[in-house]
């Protein structure tokens, strides 16, 4: 996604989420996202959240460089982009972008991209909380996360 602050100076916003729950896991936001800038990114959700098993992604310079192709073969993650002009392929991250953009982007005007950062968290804490999802039921994405995941078993001997 594409931007701009008050002043005119364009930015840019890279969106991750999981499709199982719809959580926004990470929003990057700078003037530029090079493939280097969304590699560091993928690196440091990998040390929070796991290595993912595929990434679905559209076909921006960034996404189809040499760079991000050579990450993930060393990590292990498939590569999966869209057809060109089919965003559809790639539609919950398309209706993600819509929501952010509506209720972020359009809703203020940023003089920092310091201002648009915190006011994109404070938005994502809440997206991903309490915000409540149709498609699960009514949860917010880390409700339905917890009550889809397994029970822990704990095991021990004495």
């Amino acid at each position: 996604m594409a931007d701009a602050l008050w002043s005119g100076r364009r930015f840019r916003i890279f969106n991750v989420n999981d499709d199982f729950n719809r959580e926004s896991l990470r929003i990057e936001i700078d003037t530029s996202l090079p493939s280097a800038r969304v590699i560091r990114a993928l690196d440091e959700l990998i040390e929070t959240r796991g290595k993912p098993q595929r990434l679905r992604l559209d076909n921006g310079p960034e996404f189809i460089s040499q760079a991000l192709q050579d990450w993930a073969a060393r990590h292990g993650v498939a590569l999966v982009h869209i057809q060109p002009g089919k965003p559809t392929q790639n539609a919950y991250i398309e209706r993600f972008n819509r929501t952010f953009r509506t209720e972020v982007l359009d809703r203020y005007v940023f003089q920092t991209l310091h201002d648009v950062r915190r006011m994109t968290e404070d938005w994502r804490h809440r997206y991903n909380h309490h915000r409540p999802h149709r498609a699960l039921g009514g949860l917010p994405p880390v409700p339905y996360a917890l009550a889809k995941s397994p029970t822990p078993s704990i095991s021990g001997c004495l």
